[in-house]
């Protein structure tokens, strides 16, 4: 729950909205490209290619040069473990997901038939499968379903290497053919990845592979048995729980010999091989506990390297390994696959550094009542880093930033690490800046002059103090439950609105001015327009017509939004503003803004703290779910003229080994242009699990 991922379309002109531009650019690769590229510098081009509503992007790794033989021989061992992991997220997605993986793999790499319109409607739902790990889109976790005919799609299957389709020995091809079509085409067939609604079965109604043959009620009571209090594991992260074949409630444990086994064997193989190159004593420790964890599967080891990689705060090379987030969980129990390899930017790191040191300051004037107030801040490592390779639910859409552990006694006894990924927002910045949006949708020219000149200085800060101050504020009470049994399937809401809410409250706060992160409050009034209009309007685009709102970051986003403006109508602090024919947010007073932002968030704080699900549930079903149809109609058309893809993720880096017999000498870096040969490189070197697990 500690993942700050790409925020939706702000409209300020800078990476708040993650959206790019591929009008006019004359550049976009040709799908199935060879090229790759091995610059480093300002003529290095971010945009790939553009399909559905996707845009790819990549990024450099500037500072490569600067590192020791070492430190790139211990990077390549972790991207290596990185991309071993990969088969993991799509098996978690759906039990269908390798399947299905592999047989479009096959398709699209063996077949050579016409390829007319129909075979790029099959192309780009290729591409939405790569880029989504599977059959549900990769934001809304609504299935997906091809733009070519079965009959095409059956056509091209069948005109494939027939030999190399992961069918069942008893299956012949027109019988595999059908199955795979059915699974594929069928909405009614896993129509949901993460379905959050009140009042429903969550885990029966989410199509993730978490669970099997079992309900909501029966999990839950499973794991009542488990003590979450005090300094206890994070129960059932690392296992899908289903029943045995004699009705008995039991978890498989993804480990060495267990589910998933031969993926983590090769993920372990590498990071035995890291661990024998690390900077130093304390990261060999680290990356020697994680190979335990690994192999034995064992919950309180994982907290022991948990606390070790807080721990290690010398090393420029850093990974995140294992089952982390459990947003793809609509109870936020089970921990999806995913790895960031990265290395420290030295001088982007000063910034979030500076609000680092001030953790202390930021808690102690917080507007949280004192008994949800920590005492003592301990152990926040804050830096800004630059990321090497992304796999699993990291990749191919990313976070900007990342605050970890997760395990609130962990961050509150030891620390935590936060870190903002300063390529990928670099990249961010460029594509962005081609967009129409500002035009479109600021209110006025005083604030899109405030966006031009404090936009991107303003997101950074946002997200280095969501992730940095936010994530790390705050207590939950003596005696009461981890929030995955409290707040259940409104956790992951509550958290990220509750983090966001600290970053608003400080945003216009002369502490930043005074520790020289920002220039001037005007940063931060350019962030309370943004993240307004991006809450009550903009971030509609992501959404089909009739659609209501069930993604935790944009349900956190509404409710913050919503919620400040309807408490804040009697003295008109925000409001909608129409001008010919268009509607736009204003904000009229920011000093009364923040002071609402603080309310709210004393009282997310209190609803965390002291474990109140009726509070955090009417919170976010009156305030994060609910979308005006005429205003969505309005916000579509709009967006809909400016040619501007809403989503964007990127192509990795590849890291080559340059051999002195059987020892790495030096670590080359290529930026390969295509995604889609990426993806289908990816399937033939990485490709370790069966497709029933």
């Amino acid at each position: 729950m500690k993942k700050w991922t790409i925020p939706v379309i702000a409209i300020m002109g800078a990476q708040t909205f993650m959206t790019s531009c591929n009008e006019g650019t004359g550049n976009q690769a040709t799908t199935g490209t060879s090229q790759v590229s091995t610059v480093s510098d300002s003529t290095f081009n971010v945009e790939a290619e553009s399909f559905a509503d996707l845009q790819v992007l990549r990024y450099q790794i500037p500072g490569w040069n600067e590192l020791s033989a070492q430190q790139k021989e211990l990077a390549y061992y972790l991207y290596e473990a990185a991309l071993s992991g990969r088969d993991i997220i799509y098996d978690q997605k759906s039990k269908h997901g390798l399947l299905l993986r592999k047989t479009l793999e096959t398709m699209y790499g063996s077949y050579n038939g016409t390829k007319d319109s129909s075979w790029k409607q099959f192309e780009d739902y290729c591409g939405r499968f790569w880029f989504s790990n599977g059959y549900h889109h990769h934001y809304s976790n609504d299935k997906f379903l091809p733009e070519c005919s079965k009959e095409y799609f059956t056509s091209i299957l069948m005109n494939s290497d027939t030999s190399q389709l992961p069918k069942e020995q008893s299956e012949n091809v027109a019988a595999f053919a059908k199955r795979v079509v059915t699974l594929i085409y069928d909405p009614k067939i896993e129509p949901k990845l993460v379905d959050l609604r009140s009042n429903i079965d969550n885990v029966k109604m989410s199509s993730n592979n978490f669970y099997e043959n079992v309900t909501q009620k029966e999990v839950e009571d499973f794991y009542s048995k488990f003590d979450t209090k005090g300094n206890a594991p994070s129960w059932g992260l690392n296992s899908k729980t289903m029943k045995d074949s004699t009705g008995k409630i039991v978890e498989r444990v993804w480990k060495s010999g267990g589910m998933y086994g031969a993926a983590i064997d090769k993920i372990t193989y590498w990071l035995e091989k890291a661990a024998n190159v690390a900077e130093n004593e304390q990261q060999k420790k680290t990356l020697q506990l994680l190979v335990q964890y690994y192999k034995t599967g064992d919950l309180k080891t994982f907290d022991d390297y948990s606390v070790a990689w807080v721990q290690d705060t010398a090393s420029r090379i850093d990974v995140v390994n294992g089952f982390i987030e459990v947003y793809l969980d609509a109870i936020g129990k089970k921990g999806s696959f995913e790895s960031v390899v990265s290395m420290k930017d030295m001088e982007a790191t000063k910034r979030i550094a500076a609000i680092a040191k001030q953790a202390q300051w930021f808690e102690d004037n917080s507007p949280l009542m004192p008994e949800h107030k920590k005492d003592t801040v301990k152990g926040i490592t804050a830096k800004a880093i630059t990321a090497i390779v992304e796999s699993g639910d990291a990749a191919p859409s990313t976070p900007i930033g990342i605050n970890l552990p997760n395990a609130d006694w962990i961050r509150k006894n030891h620390g935590s690490k936060s870190v903002s990924l300063s390529n990928i927002i670099h990249s961010y910045n460029v594509a962005s800046s081609k967009g129409g949006l500002l035009d479109e949708f600021a209110v006025n020219d005083t604030v899109k002059q405030r966006a031009k000149q404090y936009g991107n200085l303003a997101a950074d800060l946002h997200t280095d103090m969501h992730e940095c101050i936010g994530h790390a504020s705050g207590q939950i009470n003596d005696g009461v439950e981890t929030t995955d049994k409290t707040l259940k399937n409104y956790a992951s809401t509550l958290e990220e609105a509750r983090a966001d809410l600290v970053a608003l409250y400080y945003a216009i706060d002369p502490k930043l001015v005074e520790i020289g992160v920002a220039p001037s409050i005007e940063v931060g009034y350019a962030e309370y327009d943004s993240y307004m209009m991006n809450g009550l309007m903009t971030q509609l685009t992501r959404l089909k017509p009739g659609a209501q709102i069930e993604e935790s970051h944009m349900r956190n986003r509404q409710l913050n939004a919503k919620w400040v403006y309807e408490k804040g109508k009697k003295d008109n602090v925000v409001e909608f503003v129409k001008r010919d024919g268009k509607t736009y947010v204003r904000v009229n007073d920011y000093n009364k803004l923040r002071t609402l932002f603080g309310e709210l968030l004393r009282e997310i704080q209190r609803i965390k703290s002291e474990g109140d699900f009726k509070a955090g549930k009417n919170l976010v079903e009156n305030y994060g779910v609910k979308v005006d149809p005429v205003l969505h109609k309005e916000v579509l058309e709009r967006y809909a003229k400016l040619n501007v893809k809403p989503y964007r993720g990127f192509i990795q880096p590849r890291l080559v080994p340059v051999m002195n017999g059987d020892k790495v000498s030096d670590v080359k870096v290529e930026y390969p242009a295509s995604f889609f040969q990426q993806m289908m490189e990816y399937g033939k070197s990485y490709s370790f699990l069966p497709v029933k697990n």
